[in-house]
């Protein structure tokens, strides 16, 4: 086929690109070629819109190991362990094709982790759906999650915690986030940069198929009423293969066969070898006759951007080829030299005795576009002016009610129950908490991870909502009792040529590194998802933040449930009655408009650091972090798990009840502690400066709110508990 500037585009490939391109060679490419420049230089591969800002992320600190740049990031959690872990998007699959795009995304975070040598001890996931009312949402959410389950459970790996949101702005695109947890041991990680020349290059896993290509292409591009059309672009996964790749990889890693190992992931044999080669300052030359195909008369073409699953590329020492073929023959895998390491510094492809391709490798990487994209920045918001009648006649009751049964309050536990989160036996913390928290196997020592984003504040104001969103990973790890160490970030938003998605995503960027810079919580790895788009219509801004955290002595770890009757219930941070963006005032008012709640750095790590202490010195029986729907559905859901009630103080706090009820200023906990510690925890959070309040005390059963108000531990179950599952099964 002749190349031309049409078939350049046609390949997702801008006209300035495919000129850079012509120039780069100093030729016109082949098919094969263009292919590997489309999927190279596509969005998804490169971050030719991103990089310019990520590169502002702080991303070292002292338990750092590894940080962005490898399959994943990696921390130091002492006595000579390692976490490996990412978060990851398969947004554009997963809408096409729910069940395989959600498994595919499973399987293909869990290569990233294990690629390093690291054996997965828990997923995660942060999932996005439209409205309720769209026609698809809830065949979608089903299909998602049945992936999800699918994929994770068959491996044996836990689901520990996740997030579920709904909003008309995912109607035409909804967001499935996975992020994977591995553990391994700090003299035992693997890396993906090539070394040494001749070194033998090996393909291992399943075979080649045509099922995926473009599928990097796909995912940076929007999507528009020739949808369906792009199906044969999402991957199908096999987690029964990817089970017995996982423990080949494992036991070849074992010993030192391996120079370097690589997922054969988005592009896949194109980007894994590419990306080897390019961090080892090699060339390489491959023959694609030697690939394991299931399809016969492949091209090069296709068997260069071939997506299929659980494949492997490895680079070994020589003489350990038969050693390494011995284990990936007893799991049953596909294991084939197809070639070697170089002086070149090209990737030079062989097919039918013909060189099919032959490119510097730098002109990949190095060379690749990188945008200062056009971006407008955004004012903050005026406050509403709320009428002083407005909240005549509300009954908290029935707002209670309204906003407990909201899709994004309410349980989740019809999602999470299709997932096995208690499989390897060291879950001890399950989804539906703060953060899930797996036991560091045969040790005293825990990790705790959450997955947190918030659209609508970020939507509103990116800046802020960038760093309210580290703030609450933040918190939903101290709220346990786990020391914050690192985050993962997936960066979910519209297209990067429209100035207003730019904009959003560069101060969302922004905030991120501000918060955490002061939090000393930075990034290590991450993802950036852009085009999330129906034709012009883009998602809200969605930065999905995962963070982890440790917890030395598990015993130590907190939940979220009320403990014992007569308990003091405290609320930690001051309450300034913030309810523009809440949940209150968009579900029960109606008003869409307004500034988030202000993000002050300072008080969230005082705050934060200050009730670490107290659950280290066994001060607080129960935590929870005070977020959307406020101090009320934080209290409810205590309440709720622990089958327990409250009973409230006649407040002293000046501002309006249901502003007080229901705002969502930041820097907030809910604590319990025994009347006897009362005073040594005042006393610690007076000389930490913490601003803090008696709430009320725990009573047997009800919550009374006040002197008109009470509501039973059943009529909270009720709001709480059954909305998702009357919705999936009317």
């Amino acid at each position: 086929m002749i190349v031309n500037e049409k078939i350049a585009i046609e390949h997702g490939l801008k006209s300035d690109e495919y000129k850079k391109i012509c120039d780069l060679l100093k030729r016109t490419p082949n098919i094969t070629e263009l292919g590997i420049f489309s999927a190279m230089w596509n969005e998804h591969c490169s971050y030719k819109s991103s990089r310019l800002h990520l590169k502002k992320l702080p991303t070292k600190g002292k338990k750092v190991i590894q940080g962005p740049g490898e399959n994943a990031g990696i921390i130091d959690i002492e006595d000579g362990d390692a976490i490996v872990f990412k978060i990851e998007s398969h947004n554009h699959p997963s809408f096409i094709e729910p069940y395989q795009g959600a498994a595919t995304g499973v399987g293909g975070i869990m290569r990233d982790v294990f690629t390093m040598g690291a054996r997965p001890i828990a997923n995660l996931n942060s999932i996005h759906f439209g409205s309720p009312q769209h026609k698809k949402t809830k065949n979608l959410l089903r299909g998602v999650v049945h992936g999800i389950g699918g994929y994770g459970n068959c491996m044996g790996v836990p689901t520990i915690a996740g997030q579920t949101s709904f909003d008309s702005s995912y109607n035409g695109n909804i967001l499935v986030n996975a992020m994977t947890l591995g553990l391994v041991k700090k003299n035992k990680i693997f890396y993906s940069k090539a070394a040494g020349l001749n070194k033998p290059v090996i393909y291992v896993g399943s075979k080649t198929g045509r099922d995926g290509i473009h599928g990097a292409s796909m995912a940076s591009a929007s999507f528009d009423e020739k949808i369906e059309e792009k199906k044969p672009t999402v991957q199908v996964g096999d987690p029964f293969t990817e089970k017995l790749l996982l423990e080949a990889c494992l036991e070849l890693m074992a010993g030192d066969s391996i120079i370097a190992i690589q997922d054969m992931g988005a592009a896949g044999l194109t980007s894994s070898s590419i990306e080897m080669a390019s961090k080892g300052n090699l060339g390489v030359e491959i023959n694609l006759n030697k690939v394991p195909c299931r399809e016969t008369k492949m091209t090069p073409y296709e068997i260069m951007l071939s997506e299929s699953q659980e494949r492997m590329l490895i680079i070994l020492e020589n003489g350990k080829e038969e050693l390494a073929k011995k284990i990936f023959d007893k799991w049953n895998l596909d294991f084939a030299i197809i070639g070697k390491t170089t002086d070149t510094k090209n990737i030079e492809l062989f097919f039918d005795d013909k060189q099919v391709v032959n490119i510097p490798v730098n002109t990949l990487v190095e060379n690749s576009p990188m945008y200062d994209r056009k971006w407008k920045k955004s004012k903050l918001p005026k406050k509403i002016k709320i009428k002083k009648n407005t909240f005549n006649g509300l009954k908290i009751k029935d707002v209670l009610k309204k906003v407990l049964s909201n899709p994004n309050i309410c349980s989740k536990e019809w999602i999470w129950q299709q997932y096995d989160h208690t499989v390897m036996g060291d879950t001890i913390q399950k989804p539906g908490g703060d953060s899930g928290v797996v036991r560091v196997h045969g040790t005293d020592k825990a990790i705790a991870a959450s997955v947190d984003s918030s659209a609508v504040y970020c939507w509103a104001h990116p800046l802020t909502g960038g760093k309210q969103v580290v703030a609450e990973s933040w918190r939903n790890l101290i709220s346990v009792g786990a020391t914050p160490i690192a985050i993962t970030n997936c960066l979910n938003f519209g297209s990067p040529e429209n100035e207003d998605n730019m904009g959003e995503f560069v101060e969302c960027v922004q905030g991120i590194g501000e918060a955490c810079e002061y939090l000393n919580f930075p990034v290590v790895s991450g993802n950036v998802s852009f085009y999330n788009q129906t034709k012009e219509i883009g998602i809200k801004p969605t930065p999905s933040i995962g963070g982890v955290g440790l917890i030395k002595d598990y015993t130590k770890m907190v939940t979220m449930n009320f403990k014992e009757i007569n308990n003091i219930v405290m609320v930690i941070g001051k309450t300034e009655g913030h309810i523009d963006q809440s949940l209150f005032a968009r579900s029960i008012l109606d008003e869409k408009n307004g500034p988030p709640p202000e993000v002050n750095l300072f008080n969230e790590k005082n705050n934060g650091e200050s009730l670490l202490n107290l659950i280290q010195k066994g001060h607080i029986k129960s935590a929870h972090d005070i977020s959307l729907g406020g101090i009320i559905i934080a209290v409810s859901k205590m309440a709720i798990k622990g089958n327990k009630g409250i009973k409230f103080n006649k407040s002293k706090n000046l501002i309006n009840e249901i502003d007080y009820l229901f705002s969502e200023d930041q820097g907030r906990y809910i604590i319990e502690i025994n009347p006897k510690d009362l005073k040594e925890v005042t006393k610690i959070l007076d000389q930490n400066s913490v601003y803090h309040e008696e709430l009320g005390i725990i009573i047997e059963k009800d919550m009374i709110i006040n002197q008109k108000t009470k509501v039973t531990i059943d009529e909270l179950k009720s709001y709480n508990n059954n909305w998702l599952t009357n919705f999936m099964s009317a």
